[in-house]
């Protein structure tokens, strides 16, 4: 019998540049810039010091670019750092449907078997669609999703990852198939990271998944089998998560209904679910100018995942950006003291400021559960403000800014980069890494174009 993976390793090897659509490139691109902008925030942050040095220790010369900093190592280790350069903020891209996911936690994936392969730009982009195209299908097949049973996205991650590795080494179709099985059957992740009081693995654990599909890749283009049947046969996905698996979805319009251009990006630096209900709440406090002072409640209406993973005890205390950023109360506090929501209120002296603290046990999380069938289709959020004098405003929202319904302009992504830049880049070196990246189809190779993307004026 033919089994899934067979069937999409063989459209992902097949599949040329010339046959993505040009939204489909400029999109990619749009990605691309949008993620290398998280990489120069996310290479200032605490957990990327820590894994740069373990991995400076551990890992092997060669010819894959770091982010940023432009060491050349080895490109399991490579993708790894890079991945979590983009991740670690919580500031890049964003899919949901039954499953979330962030799927430019894989381009460093792609990134790092072209240079390993010497691959040209527009491959590279070829390589950036594939992760999209799969990772968001994957998102979409298991019913409910596997982080409703208790398992962490990254579990999809970690299949979706070897496509993107693996067209760039230019595998077979049975090549790739082995891959996915070998990243897949070996990295399943549960749902503890994202559970109650949050640590760095929060942000890590899907950069692994991407570095296990590198290191998967690698291995089969040596020879090296894993199991075919690993998402759907004895004992693969389907047969040990308790939900409904519809994989007739990862290949259903192939080629046609693109994928990247349903994803959405991030205006703010925080958990998905959250994004909504901050942006009814600004909404609010700036036309009606309301003062923290001013506010007695703030109530919430959202899905009951959002009360149950974003609003538990742990949250009305958070102690750490992990916490803070998954913090409902918190990002709405940090809304009304401060009628923004950016990396600067992450930081250690933000997330215990005592005029962003007194906010938080004003904000109350309720399930609602006319929210709840409207998701995901809708990621609505209806927003109540009391104010001591009585007064009672309401707003709801059905999407945020940055979904694909209402998506950042080009200007805005630029934005977004320039200011996640400062501290580690100069002007000059954003200028040269944008332009690079708006001209990545032009690079023969991409190891000229992955030497832009350094700080070199420092």
């Amino acid at each position: 019998m033919t089994t899934i993976t067979q069937r999409i390793s063989e459209w992902a090897a097949n599949l040329e540049y010339d046959q993505l659509p040009i939204e489909v490139i400029h999109e990619a691109k749009r990605f691309l810039m949008d993620s290398l902008g998280c990489a120069l925030g996310g290479a200032q942050q605490h957990d990327v010091h820590i894994a740069s040095t373990v991995l400076g220790e551990t890992a092997g010369n060669g010819p894959c670019r770091v982010l940023v900093t432009g060491q050349e190592w080895d490109p399991v280790s490579a993708s790894l750092l890079n991945a979590l350069m983009i991740r670690v903020m919580d500031y890049n891209d964003i899919y949901w449907k039954q499953d979330p996911s962030h799927p430019s936690d894989i381009i460093p994936a792609a990134l790092a078997t072209a240079e390993r392969s010497g691959r040209s730009g527009r491959d590279l982009l070829l390589g950036i669609v594939l992760a999209y195209e799969f990772e968001q299908r994957l998102c979409e097949v298991s019913y409910p999703g596997v982080r409703e049973i208790g398992w962490h996205h990254a579990t999809l991650t970690a299949a979706a990852s070897p496509i993107a590795a693996g067209r760039m080494l230019g595998l077979s179709p049975e090549q790739m198939q082995h891959a996915i099985g070998i990243s897949a059957s070996r990295h399943c992740s549960t749902g503890s990271v994202t559970a109650g009081k949050l640590t760095m693995m929060k942000n890590t654990v899907d950069p692994l998944a991407t570095q296990s599909g590198v290191l998967a890749a690698l291995l089969a283009e040596q020879g090296y089998t894993g199991p075919e049947h690993v998402l759907d046969g004895k004992e693969g996905f389907s047969h040990v998560f308790g939900t409904e698996w519809k994989w007739e979805i990862l290949t259903e319009g192939l080629g046609e209904n693109w994928r990247i251009l349903q994803c959405g990006m991030k205006f703010f630096p925080t958990e998905a679910l959250t994004h909504t209900p901050i942006s009814a709440v600004l909404d609010l406090l700036i036309e009606h100018d309301l003062k923290p002072e001013a506010i007695e409640t703030v109530t919430i209406y959202s899905l009951a995942r959002a009360a149950d993973i974003l609003a538990d005890p742990s949250k009305y205390d958070p102690r750490s950006k992990e916490t803070a950023d998954h913090s409902l109360p918190y990002v709405i506090s940090a809304a009304v003291a401060e009628r923004q929501v950016t990396p600067v209120q992450f930081t250690q002296a933000k997330i215990m400021d005592p005029q962003i603290r007194a906010q938080l046990n004003k904000v109350k999380v309720i399930a609602d559960p006319q929210i709840e069938s409207v998701f995901p289709e809708l990621q609505r959020a209806r927003v109540e403000i009391r104010t001591t004098d009585g007064r009672l405003f309401e707003n709801q929202l059905d999407y945020p800014k940055g979904d694909p319904r209402n998506p950042l302009s080009d200007e805005e992504i630029s934005g977004k980069f320039a200011a996640l830049a400062e501290g580690i880049a100069t002007p000059e070196d954003v200028a040269r890494m944008q332009d690079a990246v708006s001209r990545t189809d032009e690079f023969d190779d991409v190891r000229e174009l992955c030497a832009q993307l350094v700080v070199t004026s420092t």
